[in-house]
């Protein structure tokens, strides 16, 4: 799964995004999405409350998607500019958090 993260500065209080990838199943913060349903080709466009931003794709076999990706204390004041910084591909397991933390002095 080629996931894009679209980095959001939470609110005081608010965790930092967690999500894995089991198969065709991206779990954000708890919830399970079932991607399993998107054809190879083709597209589908949520609805509802979801973190996706954008529809989600299937390309040779791989799905494409972009999520909000929420971050808080701790984190650098300056994140990357460059999108290639923000993408991340995973087969299955945790997906690894690109924010820059805050460095200690």
């Amino acid at each position: 799964m080629k996931l894009t993260l679209s980095p959001i500065l939470g609110l005081p209080g608010m965790p930092e995004t967690i999500a894995s990838i089991d198969g065709d199943v991206l779990t954000i913060d708890g919830t399970a999405y079932d991607l399993s349903a998107v054809p190879e080709g083709g597209e589908a466009t949520p609805t509802g409350e979801h973190p996706f931003v954008g529809s989600i794709i299937r390309t040779d076999g791989e799905i494409i998607a972009t999520i909000m990706w929420t971050y808080g204390a701790g984190a650098a004041d300056a994140q990357p500019a460059d999108p290639t910084h923000w993408t991340v591909t995973v087969t299955d397991g945790p997906v690894p958090t690109p924010i820059v933390k805050e460095q200690a002095e």
